[in-house]
């Protein structure tokens, strides 16, 4: 334990205002630690600080920034006020932002918003817009932010113009519920040269496919109609999730589970593929197993209705046709405890997994085939 004295020397030699003596570098990292609310907060510390949030490179306005102490969200004209002070007082580059604008909210500067971003040299952009207000349509700032390397956008609209060439810095894309034509959403991915990381929901089924052509593209994660997607060009995909929501699907043609992996033969670095087998109540006549093995395949999530016959034939093709399996995690959908029910079937008798290390059964409800 310090002695009087020596507590007391200490004190002594230091200056009055300790928190306005500090390095310029202790403070920003102080201040990036901080959440945002609480970065700006430390303005009333001293007269040195009142500014210094206003040089922060990473800016988050997610629903905990929005929530006052009443738990309540801000209206439209505070939200407005707060980006127009951001707008205002914030010097220097501006690497990585996040909006989430709350529920039945707006926020009316978005374009203003957007060219300052641009302007500003933005690397990372999450846009998360409410679903129950129209889609925001980009404005044409947004197709010069050509620093950007992960983009995250939510409810909005994108129409590209003639001029633009893609985003040539693009790692990582996520678009979730994003108005853009088959068309230009496969354009818009070719053009992103770089890309590795895709993540689309899209619950619309387009009439035209969508074309995945992306040379180093390593994972991706798509949620809406299969039968919108072709995978063309993807030779370094590690990573596939495929969660369906077409249930209810209106158009003539079935899903062939054959002619839509017939593609993966040539994916080499396929490692690990997520299903969910919704997809398959529509598929045409399913075979035992495909006509090639993807030998690559390790690891295979499915979640199938295990009381659904096509759903659980597609399902045993597959598992006859990754051969060197070690991974295996098979849920069902659809969990149901009238037994007498349940499709009954064979477990192939030509499937020895030699190479499986871990099987995981989840959401069983104890009927024969489980």
């Amino acid at each position: 334990m310090m002695a009087p004295e020596v507590k007391k020397q200490c004190c002594e030699s230091l200056p009055f205002d300790v928190l306005s003596n500090l390095p310029e570098n202790v403070i920003d990292i102080i201040l990036m630690c901080l959440p945002f609310r609480d970065a700006v907060r430390t303005s009333i510390l001293s007269n040195i600080w009142r500014y210094k949030w206003c040089r922060l490179p990473e800016l988050t306005l997610d629903d905990a920034f929005w929530k006052t102490k009443n738990n309540l969200i801000c209206h439209t004209t505070a939200i407005t006020k707060i980006i127009y002070h951001i707008l205002i007082f914030h010097e220097g580059p501006i690497t990585k932002f996040t909006l989430c604008v709350p529920k039945s909210r707006s926020c009316p500067m978005m374009d203003d918003l957007i060219y300052f971003l641009a302007k500003n040299g933005i690397r990372d952009l999450v846009l998360k817009l409410p679903f129950k207000s129209e889609p925001y349509e980009l404005p044409p700032s947004f197709f010069k932010s050509l620093q950007l390397r992960n983009l995250n956008l939510q409810n909005c609209l994108i129409l590209r113009p003639p001029s633009f060439k893609g985003l040539d810095r693009l790692i990582r894309l996520e678009l979730c519920e994003v108005s853009i034509s088959s068309e230009e959403l496969g354009s818009l991915i070719s053009h992103c040269l770089l890309l590795e990381h895709l993540v689309l929901y899209i619950a619309e089924t387009y009439s035209n496919l969508i074309e995945i052509n992306a040379p180093r593209l390593k994972s991706f994660y798509f949620a809406g109609s299969v039968r919108s997607i072709f995978l063309k060009n993807i030779p370094l995909l590690a990573k596939l999730l495929l969660a369906s929501s077409d249930t209810d699907y209106f158009g003539e043609e079935k899903w062939d589970i054959v002619k839509f992996f017939e593609s993966f033969e040539s994916f080499s670095a396929l490692e690990h593929i997520y299903l969910n087998m919704l997809f398959a109540a529509e598929a045409i006549e399913v075979p035992t197993k495909l006509p090639f093995n993807l030998n690559s395949v390790k690891r295979l999530d499915i979640s199938v209705d295990l009381y659904n016959s096509v759903e659980v034939s597609c399902a045993l093709c597959l598992i006859r046709s990754f051969p060197y399996l070690q991974y295996m995690d098979i849920s069902e959908a659809y969990p149901k405890y009238d037994i007498e029910e349940a499709y009954q079937v064979e477990f192939p008798s030509d499937v020895t997994f030699n190479h499986l290390r871990e099987v995981r059964l989840t959401l069983a409800s104890g009927s024969i085939i489980e």
